[in-house]
């Protein structure tokens, strides 16, 4: 039997990837992540290996499901194409819907090599979103799948009277992405809106307690009226995670969203691309 997580460890290891920080160093050995994040290389492909087996038994879960696995089979994506994911932390996440989706694509479809991109990176906003656009677009991505807003939300201090961005930051930053990579690139594209919060828990939670960060349901409800008015096909997850979030949908610190959570961001995309009801 395998040694259970370190918390800690786990949760950097499964929410933070230097290597996507700096273009560069896309390409740094296990060992060197190891030695970044403290750890022997041992240790560090221990518990990658076990947050990658949880994820890779989600998607088996799910294709467990007979009207599920065909959907999978009736995906849009084409053989050979290239998906991207652009997003922030709820997409990095190596147990986040993306990872999934890629797990449900490799068993059902391996034949098809369709190639999944991961480009989200916790923390960012849709400002710096904007900011390594070009980068992404230049990957020439088929689809491009895209959860971003949840950082934008963000309030820092003692009763905020602000998000990080204002709501006509955020609204020009998305007409603007979206502008940029129909002018660069062919790609369809998707939203997903970010999903809601557990305001009492985040309010609970040591470390934003210590860094006096705070989200409200009300902003990233406003935010995903953005994302809803937009031309492109919307997965809305909001409705599905309720206001606020369901506890089996979000973690203990309020923010993001547990693997069960994540499972059913996957369900929902899976449903919307196959021609089922959109949320």
């Amino acid at each position: 039997m395998k040694p259970p997580l370190n918390p800690q460890w786990a949760k950097l290891i499964q929410m933070q990837h230097p290597e996507k920080l700096l273009s560069f160093a896309r390409h740094l050995d296990d060992k060197l992540l190891a030695a970044i994040y403290g750890m022997d290389l041992e240790m560090y492909l221990n518990v990658k290996g076990q947050i990658v087996r949880q994820v890779k038994e989600a998607a088996e879960q799910l294709l467990e499901y007979p009207d599920f696995a065909d959907q999978i089979d009736r995906l849009p994506f084409k053989a050979g194409e290239t998906v991207i994911a652009v997003g922030e932390s709820t997409t990095d996440d190596l147990h986040s819907w993306f990872e999934i989706l890629r797990h449900l694509l490799e068993l059902q479809r391996p034949q098809d090599k369709i190639r999944l991109i991961n480009e989200g990176i916790s923390g960012n906003t849709s400002s710096q979103i904007l900011g390594r656009l070009s980068g992404i677009v230049a990957k020439q991505p088929n689809w491009i799948l895209c959860m971003i807003g949840s950082n934008d939300a963000l309030r820092i201090g003692p009763e905020s009277t602000k998000t990080l961005l204002s709501l006509e930051e955020i609204d020009k930053n998305l007409n603007e992405i979206r502008r940029v990579a129909a002018a660069r690139t062919k790609a369809q594209w998707v939203w997903i809106t970010p999903p809601t919060f557990d305001e009492e828990r985040i309010a609970a939670n040591p470390y934003f307690q210590m860094g006096q960060l705070s989200w409200r349901n009300e902003d990233i409800i406003s935010i995903g009226e953005m994302i809803r008015n937009m031309p492109d096909p919307v997965v809305d997850t909001q409705a599905g995670f309720g206001q606020p979030a369901l506890a089996k949908f979000i973690g203990v610190d309020g923010l993001h969203p547990t693997i069960d959570g994540h499972k059913a961001i996957v369900r929902w995309l899976v449903e919307s691309l196959t021609g089922g009801t959109e949320r």
